[in-house]
């Protein structure tokens, strides 16, 4: 990423993108209060959603539903009509800020075209999560106690146990975890509004019939996968690796893509740092090239049009050593970035792999031929080599452009630094097989291997 890419991006506003901010807020407070309490404050806010999509095919609805809603009726399919608006809203932010990333980069990337239509589901099992997303509306988050929570325990047993559900289930189940974690609600200082609206709106979308439940149908890819960085998410109750590469079509028809994989694990809050990479260890190739820099030979891998592989091990084979930052120098500039699917389009999905060298930082703001883009040193996870310190050290970097609190910021997943006057590189994935940091090493062998522990401990449980 050059300086004058780099000023592009961060320019000026994008038109229309504060203005749709300012309407989310004001259909988000009403979320908060309830439907069933709207004021006149909070009923002109949901009059200004149904004008923002008034030319859409979106606005006819939007507006009966809003009139309706003002008058005191909160039915599901009015509900339907303001979560699609407010979610097409967010879409046009999305779409807005992506294409300027896109315009600045001169990354190509196709529209996204629309698979079949979804398979029948259980209308009775969607029809009962609708009711009570239909219930948080009318309260809000401000009304919302234990029993309206535990209303949901029933339909999310069943939503999960139907494969075609679970998408809706997972949503549902961890909503619902999270209200029951802050109740009662009307006692908080603030309110996670935005965080609840988005997943309320998604599960309400979700929640229709036709809603998106079947899962697009992948294409088999085989080529050369070269690895650029990794994303480790870690969650009290899960830990997600979100590598992301470029792949090389084995018979070279067609560009370089951008790709992500995404292996996942469930765990508990005891685990942490480098051992949660052993919960990952079902996936051994892929935990080999990434402690080892190595390129992945596939073959067959399921590709999703969103450009997620679907990662089975068996289909990928260890290849030579490749170096992430000569493959970001050399092929990051003429990858092809997938499209987005509908329901993912949203600020907070964007995250683009760029490099970026020749700065200077501070630890929290780089600066790159006088642009200055702040570095989000909170989301560097505890379970690699990489830290605060390292990267404001750094000289090359490569990482993830987001958008967040209303800006761009730069998230590192490798850099190459000079520490003592010797060259330094690091990387999320280096510790994948283990640490290398003979401190670390020690620490760990001190405290004890948490996830054999608790394994052992979970192997006694099933043999009694």
């Amino acid at each position: 990423m050059l300086g004058i890419q780099l000023a592009e991006l961060l320019g000026d506003p994008s038109p229309g993108v504060a203005e749709a901010q300012d309407l989310l807020d004001g259909v988000d407070d009403a979320l908060v209060h309830g439907l069933a309490r709207l004021g006149d404050d909070r009923a002109a806010s949901l009059a200004a959603l149904a004008g923002a999509v008034a030319a859409s095919p979106l606005g006819p609805a939007t507006a009966e539903a809003v009139d309706k809603i003002a008058a005191g009726s909160v039915t599901e399919e009015h509900l339907a009509a303001v979560a699609g608006a407010r979610t097409a809203l967010q879409g046009a932010i999305h779409d807005a800020l992506l294409e300027r990333f896109d315009t600045a980069l001169g990354r190509t990337r196709p529209p996204w075209e629309q698979p079949p239509g979804p398979a029948e589901t259980a209308s009775n099992l969607i029809a009962g999560a609708r009711s009570w997303l239909q219930e948080l509306a009318i309260n809000g988050w401000r009304g919302v106690d234990h029993d309206l929570v535990s209303a949901a325990d029933q339909t999310i047993e069943a939503l999960l146990a139907e494969p075609t559900l679970r998408r809706l289930g997972v949503l549902l189940d961890g909503l619902a975890a999270e209200l029951r974690a802050s109740s009662p609600i009307s006692t908080m200082k603030q309110v996670p509004a935005r965080r609840w609206a988005d997943l309320w709106a998604r599960a309400t979308l979700l929640s229709q019939p036709g809603g998106g439940h079947a899962a697009a149908t992948p294409e088999p890819v085989s080529g050369r996968l070269l690895v650029l960085g990794v994303d480790v998410r870690e969650h009290g109750t899960a830990v997600q690796a979100q590598v992301h590469a470029v792949l090389e079509p084995a018979d070279g028809s067609a560009e370089p893509r951008l790709v992500r994989a995404n292996v996942t694990a469930a765990k508990v809050d005891t685990i942490v740092g480098p051992a949660v990479w052993r919960l990952l260890s079902a996936y051994p190739v892929l935990l080999n090239a990434l402690a080892e820099r190595r390129s992945l030979t596939l073959t067959g891998m399921p590709l999703l049009p969103s450009g997620d592989l679907v990662w089975q091990d068996d289909k990928a084979e260890a290849g030579e050593p490749a170096d992430p930052f000569a493959t970001a120098r050399i092929q990051l500039g003429a990858a092809v970035a997938a499209p987005v699917p509908p329901l993912e389009r949203h600020p907070v999905r964007i995250g683009e792999p760029v490099l970026l060298e020749g700065y200077a930082i501070d630890g929290t703001t780089l600066t790159l031929d006088g642009n200055t883009i702040g570095v989000d040193v909170e989301r560097v996870p505890t379970s690699g080599p990489l830290t605060p310190e390292l990267i404001a050290a750094s000289t090359a970097c490569i990482g993830l452009i987001r958008w967040d609190a209303g800006a761009w910021s730069l998230q590192p997943l490798a850099v190459q630094a000079i520490v003592k006057r010797k060259p330094v590189e690091a990387h999320n994935g280096d510790w994948a097989e283990g640490p290398t940091d003979p401190k670390v090493v020690k620490a760990e062998a001190k405290s004890g291997d948490a996830v054999a522990v608790l394994r052992e401990r979970a192997g006694r449980l099933l043999r009694k």
